[in-house]
C-alpha cells in the first residue's frame, strides 16, 4: 500500500474503493511515542510511513473521503486542537501524488496551529485539502459548485472538529457554496454576514511584519527600498499598492499568469512597478538584488537550489511553509546572514480577520487593530521582535525560535471548551464515521 504514496490521488481513490470504502482515517494520540493507527488494516502501512515523514508531528487525525459524485479526494487534517477547533483554509490543488497531498495537509495543519497560537487565538491546527483532478473540469461552474457542496457536507460530517476557510485554489463564491452545506466555515462572503476575502487583511499583516523586521535590523521603514516579490496573486494584488504607498523605490514581481499580470498593470499604473511574466520553473526572481524578498506564491520555494541565489538581507512573505525543510533551510538562511520572518507570523491577519465571525462583526475590528498596533503582546510587530530577539540571543534560527514560542502556547487548553475538539475526534472514530459515508446524491 505504501506504493500508493508515489501514485496519483486517483490511484488512492481507486484503492479505497477496492476496499469497499469511501472514507478513511489516520489518527494518533498526542502522547510521546504514540503510534498512528488507521481505519482499515490495509492502510496501516501508509500510517506508519507518514509517521516517519518530517511533516508528521503526532497529528491528531487525518480524515479522508471520496466525493460521492465528483470522485475527488477530500482531506481534513488536524494537528493539535487543545486550544480549540482545528481551523485552516481549504486548498484545492492538482497534486502529483497521494504523498504530496498528505504531506501538504500535515504541514499546513501544523503551521495553522502555530499561527493561531502566536496570534493569541483560541483555534487549533487544521487544514482542508481537495485533490484537483487537474483536467480543467473545475472550470465548469456546475461541477465546481457540486464539488464544494460535497466538501461542505464532508466538513459537516466531522461535527465541528475542523472549521474550513478560503485558501489557494478557492474563492469567495466557493465559500458561499460551502456555507450552504456546513456551518463550520469562515471567510464567508460579506453579503452573508461573514468577513469575506481574507487576502486584503493578510496583505496588511505581511507589510506590518516587513516593517517590524526592518526596524529590528535598524532600518527606517520601506521608503526607498527595493522589493522583489514572487507571485502576483490575491494577496500580492493588495500588497503591491500598499508597498508603493510606503515609498518603495522599485517593486519587481514575477507572475506565471499572463492574464493576472495584465489585469494588475491595467489597475496599477506606476513606473516603479515591474511585473514579469515567467514560466512556472523560472527562478530568476530569487537572484534579484533587493532590500526585501517577498515569497507570495506556494510553499516550499526556499531550499538548497534557491537560497544560494538570494541577494537580499530580509525574507518575509505571505506564502505558507515557504521553506522546503524548516531546520535545514532556516539554518542556511541564518548562515548567510539573511533575516527570515516565519510565514506563520507574517501572514496571520487573514485568520485573525475571520476568527470572530460567529460572534458578529464590528468596524473597526479591535482585534485587527491590536494585531497591527504595537501595544498588544500578540501584535504582529511584537511577535516579530520577540522571535528575532530570541533567535539572536539563543543562536536558534527564527523558525526554531518561533516554533518554541508557538508550541508553548499550544499547550494551553481552550479556557471554556478544554479538550472538547479531541473528544469530538474520539467520538467520530468510535461511532463508525467511516461506515456512515453517504450515498451519492441524485443528479
Amino acid at each position: 500500500m505504501t506504493a500508493l504514496l508515489t501514485k496519483s490521488p486517483q490511484a488512492f481513490v481507486d484503492a479505497l474503493r477496492g476496499l469497499g470504502r469511501r472514507r478513511a482515517w489516520i489518527a494518533c494520540a498526542r502522547e510521546e511515542g504514540a503510534e498512528p493507527r488507521a481505519s482499515h488494516p490495509d492502510l496501516e502501512p501508509i500510517a506508519r510511513a507518514l509517521a516517519t515523514d518530517r511533516d508528521y508531528d503526532r497529528h491528531e487525525a487525518v480524515f479522508l473521503e471520496v466525493g460521492p459524485r465528483s470522485g475527488a479526494l477530500f482531506g481534513a487534517f488536524l494537528h493539535d486542537t487543545l486550544r480549540g477547533q482545528g481551523q485552516g483554509g481549504l486548498r484545492c490543488w492538482p497534486y502529483a501524488s497521494t504523498g504530496d497531498f498528505l504531506r501538504d495537509g500535515l504541514r499546513l495543519a501544523r503551521g495553522m496551529g502555530r499561527k493561531s497560537a502566536l496570534a493569541g487565538l483560541w483555534w487549533g491546527g487544521g487544514k482542508g485539502v481537495i485533490a484537483d483532478p487537474g483536467d480543467g473540469t473545475l472550470r465548469d461552474p456546475e461541477r465546481r459548485r457540486r464539488l464544494f457542496a460535497e466538501y461542505g457536507r464532508f466538513v459537516t460530517s466531522l461535527r465541528g472538529c475542523y472549521v474550513t476557510a478560503e485558501d489557494v485554489g478557492t474563492s469567495p463564491e466557493d465559500m458561499r457554496v460551502l456555507f450552504a452545506n456546513t456551518r463550520f466555515a469562515t471567510c464567508i462572503p460579506e453579503s452573508l454576514g461573514g468577513s469575506g476575502n481574507p487576502a486584503p487583511m493578510t496583505a496588511q499583516g505581511v507589510v506590518c511584519a516587513i516593517e517590524a523586521a526592518l526596524e529590528w535590523r535598524g532600518e527606517a521603514g520601506l521608503s526607498e527600498k527595493t522589493v522583489a516579490m514572487q507571485g502576483a496573486g490575491n494577496v500580492s494584488a493588495h500588497m503591491i499598492p500598499a508597498l508603493l504607498e510606503r515609498g518603495v523605490s522599485r517593486l519587481i514581481v514575477s507572475e506565471t499568469s499572463a492574464e493576472r499580470r495584465a489585469a494588475l498593470l491595467d489597475h496599477i499604473a506606476d513606473d516603479r512597478l515591474a511585473i514579469r511574466h515567467v514560466k512556472p520553473d523560472d527562478a530568476s526572481i530569487f537572484a534579484e538584488e533587493c532590500s526585501v524578498f517577498v515569497p507570495n506564491a506556494l510553499g516550499g520555494v526556499l531550499g538548497p537550489k534557491t537560497i544560494p541565489e538570494l541577494r537580499t538581507p530580509l525574507v518575509c512573505g505571505a506564502a505558507n511553509n515557504v521553506l522546503e525543510d524548516d531546520a535545514r533551510d532556516g539554518r542556511a538562511l541564518a548562515d548567510r546572514g539573511i533575516t527570515f520572518v516565519p510565514d506563520f507570523i507574517a501572514n496571520r491577519l487573514g485568520i485573525v480577520a475571520c476568527c470572530d465571525e460567529d460572534a458578529g462583526r464590528v468596524h473597526p475590528d479591535p482585534r485587527i487593530e491590536a494585531q497591527l498596533g504595537r501595544d498588544d503582546p500578540n501584535a504582529i510587530a511584537q511577535v516579530v521582535m520577540r522571535v528575532l530577539d530570541r533567535a539572536r540571543d539563543t543562536g536558534e534560527t527564527p523558525v526554531e525560535a518561533a516554533n518554541v514560542l508557538a508550541d508553548e502556547a499550544m499547550r494551553e487548553p481552550h479556557p471554556i471548551h478544554g479538550d472538547r475538539t479531541r473528544r469530538i475526534v474520539a467520538s467520530l472514530l468510535a461511532d463508525g464515521w467511516v461506515e456512515r459515508a453517504p450515498e451519492p446524491a441524485p443528479a
